[in-house]
């Protein structure tokens, strides 16, 4: 299997790469020497940071501006391979989307983003660079679900849903794969520091000193190792591979007082 150590001169692919977690993997994967095509639908923010980490770590990081909802954002980023001459040696998908809202609450705009960005772009980018990979024989792929997945709890049903999805999708297509030579991982990660969940700082602290959540360069650089070594999951922290147990076999009815009390109070319809 490969290491951190050998990615030297391999093209990684990261989506959702501008910031967050995404980010945090492209810097790990720069460090350890690894070529970046870098996707976002940020322009500005991607440009800044694909030349930031090329000026700071010598590697070559190529910025691809892309909306991944677009049906053809996958034969997008095949093309953009074709053109600057390489062939991906790993795939981080790992652009997505939260929001705390009942369903019929939600607006359908994001409705759709749910379904486009963690189920059909994710599908679409795997098969499409899968697909590259299986040819050359190597390549590992890595998709960001989430311990959401187990979580079928009122007020995140579409991200839980649709993290639930990319895990089984993932599972899946590593047992199709496996023969290729293409390695696929999913993530599961119980809680990361980012502001993708709104968490206030204070909380966020608490949680740290709790193992609760984990700070994103200690995550994406144990993903990673994981990914490398031909792992097929990846929980982070005891206390939430525990935690998957304890809230799985959650009564229906303490999920139903959950949501009288957290989203039938805290939620104005409109």
């Amino acid at each position: 299997m490969a290491r951190l150590s050998n990615l030297r001169g391999r093209l990684a692919i990261v989506t959702g790469a501008c910031s967050g977690i995404g980010l945090q993997f492209a810097r790990v994967l720069a460090a350890s020497g690894a070529d970046l095509l870098m996707v976002s639908n940020r322009p500005k923010e991607l440009a800044e940071a694909a030349s930031a980490l090329a000026r700071e770590t010598g590697v070559k990081a190529y910025a691809l501006p892309l909306d991944l909802t677009e049906a053809s954002a996958a034969d997008a980023i095949v093309a953009e391979c074709g053109r600057i001459g390489r062939r991906p040696y790993v795939l981080v998908n790992n652009a997505g989307i939260f929001s705390f809202n009942t369903v019929l609450d939600t607006p359908a705009g994001k409705i759709d983003c749910f379904i486009r960005l963690h189920v059909e772009a994710v599908t679409r980018l795997s098969i499409a660079i899968g697909r590259m990979m299986a040819e050359a024989g190597e390549g590992y792929i890595l998709n960001m679900s989430s311990m959401a997945c187990w979580t079928p709890m009122p007020g995140i049903a579409m991200y839980s849903a649709t993290k639930a999805y990319i895990r089984n999708f993932s599972r899946a297509l590593r047992l199709e794969l496996r023969d290729s030579g293409v390695m696929v991982l999913a993530a599961c990660p119980g809680g990361i520091a980012t502001d993708l969940f709104g968490l206030p700082e204070n909380l966020k602290k608490l949680a740290l000193r709790l193992h609760a959540i984990e700070r994103p360069e200690d995550f994406t650089r144990k993903a990673l190792k994981r990914l490398l070594k031909g792992k097929k999951q990846y929980v982070n922290g005891l206390i939430n591979r525990i935690g998957i147990v304890f809230v799985g076999a959650m009564p229906e009815g303490v999920r139903v007082q959950i949501k009288r009390r957290m989203l039938d109070r805290n939620i104005r319809r409109p």
